[in-house]
């Protein structure tokens, strides 16, 4: 071979490896993280377009006139199943338009333009302002399994909502992740907590928006934390699947999430009474003892719970015999004093041969199990246990069935534990399956459900069951829970900040579409402090479902075991409770219909005010449309309280503060801070002992003098049956109109007769006002001094007596029927 010849075959060698080198760096530089790239392919519809990118498959859906649905995955679109959302597409006006650059989807409420190269999205109002938009260059992608859709951080944004999430109201600057756990005791900065609620709002510019993320897989939410460019909300597996919301007050983006995720039933009255709790209550004997010395102490009350002693060794649809030899004969009894019984139950079923829960379960092959066709067991309190498989018909159709044991032992709500699934250990296996109604799936993806598709089942098993309204609640959830349970904050502890931790949670489900909320007054484990004690059983008055609870081993939290001063305060609180029965159960009313919840953060009604975010008032909060309660800790002497917009009047005093400032007062352990909107409506009837008890034929108006009309939705049924469901309720609007000089009572609604034959008028701030003019002619006004608590009892013999405050008001009794009632003054 000559040297010529040899030297070419160097050079071609050299050149191979040379050319091998350099795309080495190609090869190793291509990105683990697939993004959506170029939109390739596009099929418009009528309110929908399909299109393909050059990684994934996606669709964008115009769901009605304020909701837009963005669908994205790596492979063609599944099915398209979902617990959470109920609401169906509405037929909608809805113009696309297509370029070579962009996609635009516009309704009357809202536009999306979707870029083509590369894909993103962008939201705006009909005038053009930017509410949301992708992040440029991030948009949506996915790192193996995990996908993730960035959102460019505007200028001084704010974020709330998240369901039940721990810190600040206002969740900028945070990161979070929803995988339901059981957390004993958690701390204020534990995260994540017992249920999973994947749906936000973002304020920023005077313009709100809401974010729902349909995905049950762990899902994780960044809010500017360790980053100054962008939000996220992404999940570990399944398919990327948001529903942007925008409207312009952010109460309608909660009604609008509720029209997707439904809302709640009508509870049954006696659910908003006071319950004593604790874990646990037994003997059957004890039980007794504590109705009894409720009533003896006229503390107003409607229900007792029992916790797991109540069962035959934990076990399932059992009674401990020993314990509760008469469980029937007992719950009756608890009736006719004028309580209902709770009773808790587990998902775990023991593993006991010849047991006939558990034998029922493998007959009707009703548990979760392994690839192998082996049923998972995880040990819970009654040692090894099968899970009954909830995301299943034939699951949920067992499930209904064994309710019948509750019914025929006279209980008349199911609370549901340890249903995050909650085992020894907190590891369940991933390989576990689950039927997911038709869609096999693993742990993975049912884990974040499980909890709501149980109480979901309790739910159907006891309005089959029951034959009445039943009582559900529930420690675990996923978006939707509204429409089957309460839920409740789990394991807190008896210390201030878990206090006022508590407030911001309710706040937040409230904000996420949840309405009947709880967290242990008191707190779970530990023991409160007097203070801490009376100031927590004063707030429980103004949440939802009001539950004193405490753990085993710890001091007894009755009222009276604090001592007479307490017991009296616990006393004025829960009977004003029982006073506003009707305002209560009105506001529940106005929930079933809107989504709105009972328990609103100062962000809804003012969500444009930066104040109401701040740290030092994040805790305030409005119970229903009139009270402002502002909460603080048990050992402060004195606290600023925020008043947004508008006139506010002090509870029991009606002295009058205006709004848009912030002022110090000096705090009362005795008293609740509370303030009541002007131009408020608040019905309220006589004290009652239990809801078994009809008040007095007398229902009290309370107005309040203000600037603004308002109105209110009074609503009356049985309190029990589904009748309402028929026509039988009665439902009636009452107006208020300052500048017309007004008050409307609108003709009833409903074939319900009202259990109030008289109607008594109380104005607050209507100094100048001494008569009204009626149909009938002119009423009298009379002055009277009026006070919403007791004065507090003479327990000292050697102190003065004390005298309650009162309010300077002027009263008329006129009689209520169904026509129209109207009133000048």
């Amino acid at each position: 071979m000559n040297s010529s010849l040899l030297l070419f075959m160097k050079f071609i060698k050299i050149t191979i490896m040379l050319a091998c080198v350099l795309n080495m760096p190609r090869v190793m530089a291509q990105s683990p993280v697939l993004t959506a790239g170029n939109i390739e392919t596009v099929t418009i519809g009528s309110q929908d377009i399909t299109f393909k990118c050059g990684n994934v498959y996606g669709k964008i859906t115009v769901y009605n006139p304020s909701i837009i649905r963005v669908r994205l995955d790596k492979k063609p679109l599944d099915d398209d199943f979902s617990y959470a959302v109920v609401g169906e597409p509405q037929k909608t006006k809805t113009t696309i338009i297509q370029n070579n650059e962009t996609i635009t989807l516009e309704t009357d409420s809202v536009k999306a333009i979707i870029q083509k190269e590369p894909f993103s999205i962008a939201f705006y109002t009909p005038n053009g302002e930017l509410i949301n938009e992708d992040e440029h260059g991030l948009t949506t992608s996915w790192v193996g399994t995990a996908v993730t859709t960035y959102k460019k951080l505007q200028d001084n944004e704010h974020f709330v909502g998240l369901g039940e999430k721990i810190g600040n109201l206002d969740r900028a600057g945070n990161g979070y992740m929803n995988w339901n756990s059981d957390v004993y005791g958690y701390s204020v900065t534990q995260d994540p907590l017992y249920s999973t609620i994947p749906f936000y709002i973002g304020i920023h510019h005077n313009i709100n928006y809401g974010i729902f993320l349909d995905n049950t897989y762990q899902t994780d939410f960044n809010f500017g934390a360790s980053n100054n460019r962008f939000s996220s909300f992404g999940a570990r597996g399944g398919e990327m699947n948001y529903y942007f919301i925008y409207h312009k007050r952010l109460a309608d983006i909660i009604t609008s999430y509720t029209y997707l995720t439904g809302r709640m039933p009508l509870p049954p009255l006696w659910s908003l009474g006071y319950q004593q709790n604790r874990y646990s209550y037994y003997p059957q004997a004890e039980v007794m003892r504590i109705a009894r010395t409720l009533r003896e102490k006229r503390i107003p009350a409607d229900g007792i719970t029992l916790d797991i002693h109540y069962m035959d060794q934990y076990q399932l649809f059992t009674w401990n015999n020993s314990r509760f030899p008469n469980p029937v004969l007992m719950n009756d009894t608890l009736k006719k004093l004028g309580f209902r019984t709770t009773v808790i139950v587990d998902p775990g079923i023991k593993v006991a041969k010849g047991a006939p829960a558990y034998e029922s379960g493998l007959r009707d092959d009703v548990y979760i199990k392994y690839p192998d066709g082996q049923a998972y067991t995880g040990q819970v309190w009654p040692g090894w246990c099968n899970f009954t498989d909830f995301t299943s018909q034939k699951g949920r159709n067992w499930w209904h069935k064994q309710i019948k044991f509750f019914a025929e032992s006279g209980v008349s709500g199911i609370w549901n534990d340890m249903n995050e699934i909650s085992t020894w250990g907190q590891k369940m296996p991933d390989n576990v399956l689950f039927d997911y109604d038709g869609h096999l799936t693993t742990h993975l993806q049912a884990h974040n459900v499980y909890g709501m598709q149980m109480a979901r089942s309790s739910y159907e098993g006891a309005v089959e069951q029951f034959k009445e309204r039943p009582f559900i609640l529930s420690r675990s959830g996923y978006a939707g829970l509204q429409r089957y349970t309460a839920i409740w904050t789990g394991d807190n502890r008896a210390e201030d900040d878990h206090m006022l931790q508590g407030v911001r949670l309710l706040n937040s489900l409230g904000l996420s579409g949840v309405s009947f909320t709880a967290m242990d007054i008191g707190g779970f484990t530990g023991n409160p402090s007097i203070p801490l004690y009376t100031r927590w059983i004063q707030l429980g008055a103004f949440i939802p479902y009001f539950r004193n609870h405490t753990s085993l081993n710890s001091k007894a939290s009755e009222p009276w075991t604090f001592g007479e001063d307490v017991l009296d305060i616990a006393r004025n609180y829960i009977s004003l409770r029982y006073q506003l029965l009707p305002y209560l159960y009105s506001t529940f009313y106005e929930s079933t219909q809107n989504g709105i919840p009972v328990m609103r953060s100062l962000a809804i009604n003012y969500t444009f005010d930066p104040k109401v975010l701040y740290p030092d008032y994040q805790n305030q909060y409005e119970f229903g449309d009139a009270f402002m309660i502002s909460p603080f800790e048990s050992g402060k002497d004195y606290g600023k309280v925020y008043f947004p917009e508008g006139i506010w009047y002090d509870l029991y005093t009606d002295s009058v503060q205006a709004g848009k400032q912030n002022k110090v007062i000096q705090l009362n352990i005795n008293k609740l801070t509370v303030y009541v909107k002007g131009s408020s409506i608040i019905p309220m009837q006589s004290l009652v002992q239990s809801t078994a008890i009809l008040p007095t034929d007398t229902l009290t108006i309370h107005i309040y003098n203000g600037k603004k009309n308002n109105s209110f939705i009074y609503y009356e049924d049985d309190g029990k049956s589904f009748q309402y469901q028929k026509g039988e309720y009665y439902k009636r609007k009452i107006t208020f109109n300052p500048s017309n000089r007004n008050i409307m009572f609108n003709d009833a609604e409903g074939n319900y007769t009202s259990h109030f034959k008289f109607i008594r008028l109380i104005l607050h701030g209507f100094d100048q006002v001494n008569n009204l003019s009626l149909e009938s002619g002119s009423s009298k006004l009379e002055n009277i001094s009026y006070a919403f608590l007791s004065a507090a009892a003479n327990t000292d013999p050697q102190g003065s007596a004390s005298v309650a405050e009162a309010c300077q008001v002027k009263c008329v009794v006129i009689k209520n029927n169904s026509n129209k009632i109207n009133i000048n003054y």
